[in-house]
């Protein structure tokens, strides 16, 4: 337990010398859980011990931080160069000759594992100068749904900036199906089978074979073109391939290649009624687009890269080098389409953007930089076992991007109203961002009245010197708060606690979507109208935020 403590100990320390003085919880509990990921088990227990240890880190003036550091952990001051971390070497890869492929079905929104799978694809095309084709698989009529294109063109392009060199609609390609489709059937590869599902089930089982696999090329064909023609029912017709039912793989034992249904296409309304399902569809469209290389999650299994790789030969199509890796999913979020609709339509969730989901219209708004994607792509790589990402780690890497980008703002969660007696009339000149000078200033005239948070007024010790951030400096007596003076330079060896605030007037009243969908009302500044919607901020001691409505003056929470 000691040990841990140090640990902890040790990363507040950094932290906080990284981001001038003041450590966030996020960051340390990252760090701790990527090096003891077997405490993930107790991370309640270990959120308040790393709380605990973090205010008293806090409390420290910058240089006893420093000074503490370099007596535990000096190696953590060290400015060591790191060489730029990059995707493993990709097997069987020949610069300039890559081709990789991102195929989102179009049935429901993205999510994390979505976004870190395209993020590899697309690094890889670009590590070897190769081609990255987006590909829209939408060959099922009952769920592909235009709504879901533009998202995730949006997303895709828009948000992930990945920009593809090819963009296919898999719909478009109907036509070369059927080609391919009938020089199965004409070869034998391929029979129209009308058994219903249970029998077929049970023969598979059973490894038993289909009485239709007897007919004739001839036969296969008409009853091919009748599918075609509109002239069977749902379900009363597929067309299956001629593999091998005593096969150790199930996969290998006939499978469907395609189905009828007439439900109207989002895109070809009622041109077609013969989809092809999945194994065909990605065998055809792998080859017949010269992909070299499939890199997907493991969840797809084996057992399909030997169906899909039969489909190829027969068809003279080139197979692909695949590789398959774990999935990628945020602790305690489902990803799941099926669950999230349940949720949204029993109204629990408000939409695909509610802030406790992984999607990225939920992640967008929580302040997710894309290249924190690029980051957990490299960082996770090819591994071939599940990731389950703890959001403190996602929000750690997206920290240190967001930290040099916005600037600085005060808000009020629980506004209390306090007076500081002899403070002079003045006007404070706020920076907007610590490091960055040029960024500017804002200005605020005060008084002696100001809102300070509730929690920070209660905590007020007697007699301690408190700094108000860029403003003055005041010690609690008694009952009372007193002016004592104005400078930094006068706090600093004599105070430990510095703490934001509002002047009593230049307020508005604002709104924040917290992490738990519960939106909060609170105070803030009135420089906050000036921003635009989209803008990511800090608001000093609460956390990033997104300005999502200006005329509601809605924020989302991002992180600390």
């Amino acid at each position: 337990m000691q040990s841990l403590r140090e640990d902890i100990l040790k990363y507040a320390l950094q932290n906080a010398i990284s981001f001038n003085g003041k450590a966030s919880q996020g960051p340390v509990l990252g760090k701790i859980l990527k090096e003891k990921p077997e405490l993930k088990k107790n991370v309640k227990e270990l959120t308040a011990e790393i709380s605990r240890i973090v205010n008293e880190v806090n409390k420290l003036e910058p240089e006893q931080q420093k000074e503490r550091l370099e007596q535990i952990a000096p190696e953590l001051l060290e400015k060591k160069k790191h060489a730029k971390r990059d995707l493993p070497e990709l097997k069987n890869a020949e610069h300039g000759k890559v081709v990789t492929r991102i195929p989102p079905e179009p049935s429901k929104y993205l999510h994390i594992g979505h976004a870190i799978s395209f993020m590899i694809n697309y690094l890889y095309a670009k590590k070897y100068n190769g081609t990255c084709i987006l590909r829209f698989e939408d060959t099922n009529p009952s769920t592909a749904k235009q709504e879901y294109i533009e998202s995730m063109q949006n997303e895709i392009t828009g948000y992930l900036q990945i920009t593809p060199d090819k963009t296919i609609i898999v719909s478009n390609d109907m036509p070369k199906f059927y080609e391919y489709a009938e020089k199965l059937i004409s070869e034998r590869h391929a029979y129209s089978c009308q058994c219903d599902k249970d029998s077929i089930r049970e023969m598979r089982q059973k490894g038993h074979e289909c009485p239709c696999r007897e007919k004739s090329s001839k036969q296969n064909m008409s009853e091919w073109k009748e599918m075609l023609a509109g002239k069977c029912g749902e379900g009363e017709r597929i067309l299956r391939l001629k593999a091998d039912m005593q096969s150790p793989n199930h996969a290998m034992r006939d499978p469907a290649l395609f189905r009828i249904t007439y439900e109207e296409h989002y895109l070809h309304r009622k041109k077609y009624c013969v989809w092809p399902l999945y194994d065909f569809e990605n065998a055809v469209e792998d080859g017949m687009h010269k992909v070299t290389h499939i890199m997907r999650s493991i969840e797809f299994g084996n057992m399909r890269v030997e169906l899909q790789d039969t489909i190829k030969q027969l068809l003279g199509l080139p197979n692909q080098t695949v590789i398959q890796y774990g999935r990628f999913s945020i602790t305690g979020s489902t990803t799941k389409g099926r669950e999230i609709r349940e949720l949204i339509q029993t109204k629990r969730y408000i939409g695909w953007h509610d802030p406790r989901l992984s999607t990225l219209a939920a992640l967008r708004k929580r302040c997710i930089q894309p290249e924190t994607y690029r980051e957990l792509a490299i960082e996770v790589g090819l591994s071939t076992t599940q990731t389950n990402l703890d959001f403190s780690i996602i929000a750690a890497i997206n920290r240190k991007l967001l930290d040099a980008k916005a600037d600085r703002y005060f808000l009020i969660r629980a506004p209390e109203k306090a007076t500081i007696e002899g403070a002079p009339s003045q006007t404070a000149t706020l920076s907007n961002h610590p490091t960055q000078p040029e960024r500017g200033t804002r200005q605020y005239h005060t008084e002696t009245e100001f809102y300070l948070e509730k929690k920070d007024l209660e905590s007020f010790q007697e007699n301690e010197l408190i700094r108000l951030m860029d403003c003055l400096n005041f010690r609690k007596k008694g009952k009372r708060l007193e002016y004592e003076s104005a400078t930094y330079e006068e706090f600093k060896g004599r105070g430990k606690r510095i703490i934001h605030w509002l002047p009593a007037e230049h307020v508005i009243k604002a709104q924040v979507m917290m992490p738990n969908a519960e939106k909060i009302t609170v105070l803030a500044e009135t420089e906050t109208k000036n921003l635009n919607e989209g803008e990511i901020v800090q608001f000093t001691r609460f956390g990033f935020c997104r300005l999502e409505n200006k005329e509601k003056m809605l924020f989302w929470y991002g992180h600390e």
